[in-house]
């Protein structure tokens, strides 16, 4: 009960509540899908970032594909 009080409370803090309703919290949530954006796209994890993974497994599957449509 307590976290969700403290919860409530802070979520009340976010100016915008009578003009905006729930869409007041949109701006948190672009910034939020940015930052994975940016993480994603620069942040490696061993020597690979996200794309990189994608790219690889992306160019496997039209080769597959390739192959398959060949024989």
């Amino acid at each position: 009960m307590l976290v969700s009080r403290r919860l409530k409370r802070l979520l009340q803090l976010v100016p915008g509540k009578r003009r905006f309703g729930v869409y007041r919290f949109l701006p948190f949530f672009f910034v939020l899908g940015g930052a994975m954006e940016w993480f994603m796209i620069n942040v490696r994890i061993g020597k690979e970032t996200f794309y990189d993974v994608y790219r690889r497994k992306r160019s496997q599957r039209q080769y597959e594909a390739r192959m398959e449509k060949s024989e």
